[in-house]
């Protein structure tokens, strides 16, 4: 060992200057500039003075007084002491600033730190000091301090006290330690009413004092009133759809957009049909996409190999999308036509994102299916496996009624009669046996890539010699938008969820019922959490309210965003939606292999939720048209059999029933990769 040092026997101190000390920090005084001196807290200098700065920067008159009280709290033990901070802590949640700290330690002390009788005791002080207001010798009841009153510090504390009445009601939140006052005396007759529940702490103080100002003899002649501000507080509270300044929203409607009528149409069909390019191309026709924009956009797409694919650029953002030339999300935008403000939504048309296309649907009043006229293509959109057929039932199980047929790609065949009238046979046999009306069935000749027959009635000698019909853009134009639900309880069904760069944050979708304000509170379904509306953005614009079928961007407060998922429903609290697990319905049972049995796994999609679920019972068969029960507890259902049964969710959903809401009462179950049925809500299960 005689290598190593020895470590214990080591002395150290001839290591280190005697100006050194080992192991306590060194004061290296010559690294500190003057300027920056003068700023360092040093304990040697002198101790502090907490009460001076506090009186010169705040005003505290008061300080010394409080300081006594505190020295006198001294005397108390270390428990006690502990306590008396705790119960100062919890009364000055409630009273803020109000009340001196001295009137609130006696109070404490005088009852024992229980904070309710502390919190009474320093009210029922405060209500007994009655200020005179300048109108009219109306009597103002307003919380004073007990001890020192003087006048600097009575119009400092008024000056404190009404901004705070102001925004503690107007926020329309309780307060964590408020309790309920049984009863008001009414301005005029002195007749007692019953009031509020949760009024703010400022509101029950001044009721007490009312009652006891009214109470004594002196004062019994006179009329007691509350203070002005406070009378006009509870006026803008404007937080539910039933307390708000109403507005007539179907008269304002009207007055909208120069009188123009709103309409959500969404773009279906086949994929590789032409949907992407046929709309592209009219919003340019139209002037929505500038020269310079579509020109950048010819360019790339020529670069990137796909010259013919730049209308489809238009409404097709992603480089996803752009690359690989398919539609994958519902691209939303808005166009005006004559009568109408349309919102455009175009549906991928491939089956591996028919969620996203369901999620389009379920917000469209009308749809236009686009099918390819050139040989083959549409046989394969239209034969089994295709989305032609899959894309106009779920359309029509959705709710919408009112189709136009684009029948794209007419250039490729010339515009040939005959191959338009073959398509248009064959699909209007398929669409009678979905439901839809012939009437509510337009069918018209395009050619999205040329641009025929779209905005303006084509001059092609080849159609106009056997086709003299409206083109797509008057076809548009001319259908009819289908009844809001106004007067019913506010819904929006939440399509999309993103931070904004300001507080809060956003979420996206269509309003299917009744109408929202800003300002206003909204209660948020299966989370069960509230939450107000700071701003409105309809069409990228911000407007101070929105009604049913307009598709909005809400910026949310006073919620998480963590909280919030796709498919949550925003509703009124005073009628909140329903949210369960186990509802039952009526379905219809389309085109399956498999037969379906009681436990069958599905996926649930229902607005712009996709929730796994089972079904959990086979109620009973019904009839088709008369709906009357044919068979009790089938053991299966097989293809075209209309039939009542149970479903569970893996998680709770927002529901509505059918008869209620339409709009929220539909529904489609999808298995393994195909739409196997649709149906609607008759029966919520708790």
């Amino acid at each position: 060992m005689s290598r190593h040092r020895n470590v214990r026997g080591y002395n150290y101190d001839e290591d280190f200057e005697d100006d050194d000390v080992y192991g306590q920090s060194v004061e290296d005084d010559y690294c500190i500039s003057p300027s920056t001196a003068q700023f360092i807290y040093s304990r040697r200098d002198k101790p502090a003075t907490f009460a001076e700065p506090l009186e010169e920067e705040y005003g505290y008159e008061d300080t010394e007084d409080t300081a006594g009280y505190f020295t006198s709290s001294h005397q108390l033990t270390e428990a006690d002491r502990a306590r008396l901070s705790s119960c100062l802590d919890q009364m000055r949640e409630v009273l803020a600033e109000t009340v001196p700290d001295q009137a609130m330690v006696q109070a404490v002390l005088d009852s024992k730190f229980d904070v309710q009788k502390a919190l009474d005791l320093v009210l029922s002080q405060g209500s007994k000091q009655n200020v005179k207001t300048k109108d009219e010798g109306a009597v103002i009841v307003r919380k004073t301090t007990k001890g020192k009153s003087r006048d600097s510090q009575s119009a400092r504390m008024e000056s404190e006290i009404v901004p705070k009445v102001t925004k503690m009601t107007v926020s329309g939140k309780k307060q964590s330690m408020g309790f309920e006052v049984p009863c008001v005396i009414t301005e005029e007759n002195g007749h007692v009413n019953t009031p509020q529940k949760g009024l703010p702490i400022e509101d029950a103080s001044v009721t007490s004092g009312v009652l006891e100002a009214v109470s004594k003899p002196a004062l019994s002649s006179q009329v007691v009133q509350v203070s002005e501000e406070q009378n006009t507080v509870p006026t803008p509270v404007k937080k539910t759809s039933k307390t708000k300044p109403q507005i007539d929203v179907k008269a304002e409607l009207e007055k909208r957009q120069g009188g123009k009528q709103l309409l959500n149409l969404v773009v279906i069909g086949h994929v590789d049909a032409g949907k992407s390019t046929l709309m592209g191309h009219l919003l340019y026709l139209l002037g929505n996409v500038n020269k310079r924009t579509m020109h950048k956009y010819e360019q790339e797409s020529k670069k990137a190999g796909k010259a013919s694919f730049a209308y489809a650029w238009v409404l097709d953002e992603t480089g996803e999308e752009r690359e690989r030339g398919v539609t994958m999300d519902v691209g939303m935008t808005k166009f005006e036509t004559k009568t109408k403000v349309i919102t455009l939504m175009d549906a991928p048309g491939h089956k591996d994102f028919i969620p996203n296309m369901i999620t389009g649907a379920a917000q469209a009043d009308v749809a236009i299916l686009v099918v390819d006229a050139s040989r083959g293509e549409f046989e394969a959109g239209f034969e089994t496996g295709g989305q032609t057929r899959e894309h106009g039932l779920l359309v029509r199980s959705l709710g919408v009624t009112q189709l136009a047929v684009a029948v794209n790609k007419m250039d490729q065949v010339n515009w040939q009669q005959e191959r338009f009238q073959e398509i248009t046979s064959k699909l209007g046999q398929f669409l009678k046996q979905a439901g839809f009306k012939e009437s509510d069935v337009a069918y018209i000749p395009t050619s999205g890539l040329g641009g025929e027959n779209l905005v303006t009635r084509s001059q092609s000698s080849d159609l106009t010699k056997w086709y003299q019909g409206k083109c797509l853009l008057e076809q548009i134009d001319s259908f009819k938008p289908p009844q809001r639900s106004v007067d019913k309880p506010f819904r929006l069904c939440v399509a999309d969820v993103f931070k904004d760069q300001g507080t809060g944050f956003c979420v996206t979708g269509k309003i299917e019922a009744g109408y929202i304000q800003v300002g206003e509170r909204l209660l948020a379904m299966p989370p069960n959490e509230t939450c107000t509306a700071k701003g409105i953005t309809l069409h990228d614009e911000s407007v101070d309210w929105a009604a049913a079928g307009d598709h909005v961007s809400l910026t949310l407060t006073g919620m998480d965003i963590i909280k919030i998922n796709v498919g949550c429903v925003f509703c009124d609290p005073k009628e909140p939606v329903k949210v369960c697990t186990r509802f039952r319905a009526r379905i219809l049972i389309f085109n399956i292999e498999i037969p379906v049995t009681k436990g069958f796994p599905v996926l649930l999609h229902y607005q712009t939720v996709s929730e796994p679920a089972t079904i959990r019972r086979l109620l009973s068969v019904l009839h088709k048209s008369t709906g009357e029960v044919t068979k009790k507890k089938p053991k299966l259902l097989t293809k075209g059999q209309n039939a009542l049964i149970e479903l569970e969710t893996q998680r709770p959903v927002a529901v509505e029933l059918y008869k209620d809401f339409k709009e929220l009462g539909r529904f489609m179950l999808r298995y393994g990769g195909s739409t196997i049925a649709a149906g609607v809500i008759t029966e919520i299960k708790e």
